[in-house]
């Protein structure tokens, strides 16, 4: 199964020490440049830094130049843009995205945003979380993560 992540889900399952759910539950999982540049790119250090650089099992990619990306930087931030914008073009099982707007947009394109929601759930299905609750506090309270629009899927 192959996926585009935006910046979000990556910090924030990295934040909570999560990370590894990502290869464990999807075959192929690409981030756009942007979404590099913003977790891992000069001056930045965000958590997963390390992970984005180092790991096997990332594969960064420039997004295509096509007329959208334009269009969609009038509404989103470029990691946002980028994986609408990647994920189209690789035909990706799902974007990953937990902004409102960035998820609404990726439905009007026809992709399958995923949140981190549904990426915990999706891992408790497949064994490899005992309870999501949990782990959704965890965000809260060390990500800052906020449960205001998130949902598991469109």
């Amino acid at each position: 199964m192959l996926v585009v992540s935006d910046t979000s889900p990556i910090i924030n399952l990295a934040s909570i020490r999560h990370l590894h759910l990502l290869p464990e539950l999807f075959t192929e999982i690409v981030i756009p440049t942007a979404v590099f540049d913003e977790i891992a790119g000069e001056g930045n250090n965000e958590p997963g830094s390390v992970e984005v650089k180092t790991a096997s099992w990332v594969k960064i990619l420039p997004a295509p130049v096509q007329p959208l990306l334009p269009q969609l930087l009038q509404d989103l931030d470029q990691g946002e843009a980028e994986a609408i914008v990647l994920a189209l073009d690789l035909k990706a099982d799902y974007v990953l995205m937990d902004e409102t707007l960035g998820r609404q947009i990726a439905v009007t394109y026809h992709l399958q945003p995923l949140g981190l929601l549904g990426i915990l759930l999706l891992a408790k299905q497949n064994g490899l979380v005992g309870a999501v609750a949990p782990l959704m506090d965890r965000l809260q309270s060390e990500a800052n993560f906020s449960l205001i629009g998130a949902c598991t899927s469109t």
